[in-house]
């Protein structure tokens, strides 16, 4: 019965992680949908600007786990599969698998993309999927931060050789969180909520870096985007002539997202990272 009701909210609002990719700039068959990683504004039109940006934001993580050819590679919350198309066309990996909790994503990911080793599963859970082989390099663009880290942790670290390396985006809280009221607070516990971040599962630096060492995790990079990303995705879609309707649900998912993000960046209270790390 949960999952019937589930069924049909999805077949009339679309998954809660869907996002009109098309309405973003990127009509591909297999479209980005992330929040990109944003410079100085370039010449161009504005598909251009927002996969160069999601490419972008693809190729941090790739340079940051050194990704190679030779590596077996997973990527987690793969989307509708733009990142699979680049690490197959412009990093030549030839060990691909990718894991997606959207049906619909996946259905296409396996029809156009019959190469790479797909499944429709929660990253969470990664060990009932009885990978093979365990994997060089495990990326995740994006996603990781709806979820609990210890158990994003748990899952990834269980299917990751010695030495593989790991990166993903996340959030964490700034120095001055500790500092603020109540009242802001709790506006923080909704405001993350509305985008399917739950408040308590954040944490500080230290705490971050306690949470990987914890789970045999070394040589730990953590890198603040906030600007690059938040920042740079509000005033992509503030200052686009993306088409506006009366009421349209995608882009009123799409104009919350970006109004979250410049009021996170604003604040500074929860910061944008990416974090790499070598299992041990």
């Amino acid at each position: 019965m949960v999952h019937l009701k589930q069924a049909l909210i999805e077949k009339i609002l679309g998954h809660k992680y869907a996002i009109d990719a098309k309405r973003l700039g990127d009509d591909s068959l297999l479209a980005w949908s992330n929040l990109g990683y944003w410079q100085a504004p370039q010449q161009g039109s504005q598909q251009s600007h927002y996969r160069l940006a999601c490419q972008r934001l693809a190729d941090q993580v790739a340079s940051v786990v050194q990704l190679k050819k030779s590596d077996r590679v997973l990527d987690l919350g793969c989307g509708q599969g733009a990142s699979l198309l680049h690490w197959l066309n412009e990093y030549d990996v030839e060990q691909l698998s990718a894991v997606e909790l959207q049906t619909t994503c996946i259905e296409r990911i396996q029809k156009n993309l019959p190469q790479v080793e797909s499944y429709c599963q929660s990253f969470l859970n990664l060990k009932q999927l009885n990978f093979l082989n365990s994997f060089d390099a495990v990326i995740c663009i994006d996603a990781a931060y709806h979820s609990n880290l210890n158990s994003f942790l748990n899952s990834v670290t269980a299917v990751l050789n010695s030495n593989g390396r790991l990166g993903f985006h996340y959030l964490m809280w700034s120095d001055t969180w500790h500092n603020c009221s109540y009242l802001q607070k709790q506006q923080y516990r909704y405001l993350l909520k509305s985008a399917d971040v739950q408040w308590q599962h954040l944490m500080n630096e230290q705490q971050l870096r306690q949470a990987l060492a914890q789970h045999g995790l070394g040589d730990i990079v953590i890198q603040d985007f906030s600007a690059p990303v938040l920042d740079g995705f509000a005033e992509y879609i503030e200052t686009s002539a993306i088409e506006k309707r009366s009421f349209d649900l995608a882009q009123f998912k799409i104009g919350m997202t970006a109004k979250l993000c410049r009021k996170l960046y604003q604040d500074g209270l929860v910061r944008y990272i990416q974090i790499s790390a070598v299992k041990n």
